[in-house]
C-alpha cells in the first residue's frame, strides 16, 4: 500500500482532471446525438471512458518517468522525484506501467461492439508513450503532448459514435475542434511549465520552446498559443449548433482565466509557475465540462 501511494504520487494521479472533463465532455456532446442510447448502455460507456482515461495516463506517466529517471537525477528540480530518490525502485514503476497498458487495452472492450477502440488502442498508447522522448530531439515535444490528450475527446467521440463514423468520416468534426482547442491549450501551459528548467535543457541539449527561443518569447507562443484555444472554443458551436449561451459564458471565463495565468508568469518571475499550472489549468478544464455539461442538459 505504501508503494502505491508512492506511485499514485510519482504520476501526479490528481492530474487525471486536466484531459478527463475534455473526455467526458465529448461523450455529453455524443449522447446529446443519440438520444436513443440506453442509461445503462450509456453507464457502461461512461465507466469505460474513466478507465481508459485514468489507465492511459497512469501508464503514460509512469513511462515518463522510467524514461526520465537519468534526466530527473541531474536536475535540480527533479532529482527528489522517486524514482531518482530512490524511493520507488524502477522495477515496480515498470510492473505499474505494463499492467495499467494491459488494463487499457482491456477497458477498450466495453465500448464493444464499436470495434474501434480495441482497434485503436495500442496504436494510441504507443503514441502516448512516445511523448516521453520527444524531448530528445524536438522543441515541438509541448505540442506532442497536446496532441496526446488531444486523443482524450476525440477517442471518445470515437468510441460512442463508431458507426455514424465509418459512415461519414466528417461527423468527428466537432471532436477535432475541441481536440484542436485542448492541444493548444495544454502546448501552452507546457510551454510555460517548461520555462522553470530553461538552463537545465540548454546545458544538457535537450530540446524545448524556452531553450529554443529564450523565455520572453517562449511565454509569447504560450499567449499565442492560448489566443489560439479560445478561438477553437469559440468555432465549436459552429461545428455543433447544441451549444447555446451557457456555453458561451463558459468561453468568456476560460479567456478571463487564461488571461490570468499569463499575468502571473513572467520572464523575470516564474515564482508562480505552479500557482498557473496547477490551479489555474484544474479550474478550466473542470469548469468547461461543468458548463458545457449545463447548457446541453438543460
Amino acid at each position: 500500500m505504501r508503494n502505491l501511494r508512492h506511485i499514485l504520487e510519482m504520476i501526479r494521479f490528481s492530474h487525471t482532471l486536466f484531459a478527463l472533463p475534455f473526455a467526458l465532455l465529448a461523450a455529453v456532446m455524443a449522447w446529446k446525438l443519440d438520444a436513443e442510447v440506453s442509461w445503462a448502455h450509456r453507464a457502461q460507456q461512461f465507466v469505460g471512458i474513466v478507465l481508459c482515461m485514468v489507465t492511459a495516463r497512469s501508464a503514460a506517466m509512469a513511462f515518463n518517468r522510467i524514461a526520465d529517471r537519468r534526466i530527473d537525477a541531474g536536475n535540480p528540480r527533479t532529482q527528489m522525484r522517486h524514482l531518482p530518490a530512490g524511493i520507488l525502485s524502477t522495477q515496480s514503476v515498470v510492473v505499474f506501467a505494463a499492467v495499467c497498458s494491459i488494463a487499457f487495452v482491456l477497458s477498450t472492450l466495453l465500448f464493444l461492439p464499436n470495434p474501434l477502440p480495441i482497434v485503436l488502442s495500442v496504436p494510441v498508447l504507443l503514441f502516448l508513450l512516445a511523448y516521453s522522448y520527444t524531448k530528445r530531439f524536438t522543441a515541438a515535444a509541448h505540442f506532442w503532448l497536446g496532441a496526446a490528450l488531444m486523443l482524450a475527446p476525440v477517442s471518445t467521440w470515437i468510441a460512442l459514435q463508431g458507426e455514424a463514423l465509418m459512415e461519414n468520416p466528417a461527423d468527428l468534426l466537432p471532436a477535432v475542434v475541441l481536440g484542436g482547442a485542448v492541444l493548444l491549450w495544454v502546448a501552452g501551459f507546457d510551454i510555460i511549465y517548461a520555462c522553470q528548467d530553461v538552463e537545465f535543457d540548454v546545458d544538457t541539449g535537450l530540446h524545448s520552446v524556452p531553450a529554443r527561443l529564450g523565455v520572453p518569447r517562449a511565454l509569447r507562443l504560450a499567449a499565442a498559443c492560448h489566443l489560439g484555444m479560445v478561438v477553437l472554443l469559440a468555432v465549436l458551436p459552429v461545428v455543433y449548433p447544441q451549444l447555446g449561451w451557457i456555453y458561451g459564458i463558459g468561453i468568456a471565463a476560460v479567456a478571463v482565466l487564461l488571461a490570468w495565468e499569463h499575468y502571473l508568469v513572467r520572464p523575470d518571475d516564474l515564482t508562480r509557475v505552479n500557482v498557473a499550472f496547477f490551479q489555474v489549468n484544474a479550474v478550466i478544464s473542470i469548469g468547461l465540462f461543468v458548463v458545457g455539461s449545463l447548457d446541453l442538459l438543460t
